[in-house]
């Protein structure tokens, strides 16, 4: 587990700093969809940057909250943008002509806002409970959520019931809704060419990633809540497997940032060129920087070499035999 968790932080965070370095330095932020890309990538390296801390546990109360509040703020942000962006791309391709004063850059600052205060709230009563609880079995200290005794059982069906309505009966609704209707428009369409393939292709790609990655782990949070009503559920056996279910399904889900970067920034075409500028750019100032640098050691080497000529410069006398 520790080696997938650390697998994800690194491929995580490569993604998502690149795609953030691109962004704020070499592309100008323009239009909704933008915006909406430099906010996920924020939520996904937000999200990843917490998995060292998930990984190894600090016996740190401080630690315990910052990692559980920003595990919490990533999920929901994350869900929430990708929604975002899916609506964005409906609104630009079924209803283009319309939608052209609704995806401009002040609206997509008010969404991203928007999204924010959201997260933020829904992720405050993780982090108000979140404490350290000793595992007698591990014989280590946990980060979990510690609630009253007299609403526990209302602070757990909130929580699931959040995650829940979020990623499963809110989110994927309408990311299926608009990748289908796109898919409509797209099949309606008389040219038939490359782009046109490879935008269907990349639409089935983005709703399985989606399906794949998240659907396990919410209807796992759904099967928690069931549990706190059905007695049959209610076993030492199903809580074991419940809870062994939830950190496989959830590593699915987090795998999920690192997808994130190449499904919505790397295989589009504006981004690409704009990657391909700044690593010709790096890479042209590297090996010129190489070439002055053997250029000057070159030089120092056969000035090092030639004593008389060295006396003459160092006097400011000019070599008759190079006029």
């Amino acid at each position: 587990m520790l080696v997938l968790y650390y697998m994800v932080f690194c491929l995580g965070l490569i993604g998502n700093a690149t795609l953030l370095w691109v962004l704020l330095r070499y592309i100008k932020l323009k239009t909704m969809t933008d915006v909406c890309l430099l906010n996920l990538a924020l939520s996904d390296l937000i999200l990843v940057l917490t998995l060292p801390l998930w990984a190894y546990s600090y016996p740190n109360l401080a630690a315990c909250k910052l990692m559980t509040g920003g595990y919490q703020l990533g999920f929901y942000s994350g869900t929430l943008f990708v929604t975002l962006m899916s609506v964005d791309r409906y609104l630009a391709i079924v209803h283009a002509v319309a939608a052209m004063r609704a995806r401009t850059l002040r609206y997509g600052v008010i969404a991203s806002v928007t999204i924010w205060v959201i997260s933020v709230i829904m992720a405050l009563p993780g982090v108000t409970f979140a404490s350290l609880e000793m595992n007698e079995d591990a014989n280590i200290f946990e980060c979990q959520p510690l609630y009253p005794e007299e609403t526990q059982r209302f602070w757990k069906i909130l929580r699931n019931f959040n995650e829940n309505t979020v990623g499963l009966f809110v989110c994927l609704p309408i990311i299926v809704f608009c990748y289908v209707k796109i898919l409509v428009v797209l099949s309606r369409s008389r040219s038939r060419n490359a782009k046109k393939d490879r935008a269907v292709k990349l639409i089935f790609s983005v709703v399985c990633v989606f399906v794949v990655c998240w659907v396990p782990y919410n209807v796992t949070v759904f099967l928690q809540t069931l549990q706190l009503f059905l007695d049959a559920l209610d076993t030492c056996e199903a809580s074991k497997r419940i809870h062994s279910a939830m950190h496989y399904t959830e590593i699915i889900a987090l795998a999920h940032c690192c997808v994130n970067p190449v499904i919505y920034a790397f295989v589009g075409e504006k981004f690409r060129k704009s990657l391909g500028k700044v690593l010709t750019r790096h890479l042209c100032w590297s090996q010129e920087s190489r070439r002055t640098f053997s250029g000057r050691d070159t030089t120092d080497k056969e000035t090092s070499n030639t004593p008389v000529k060295s006396d003459y410069s160092q006097c400011g006398v000019v070599d008759v035999a190079s006029v």
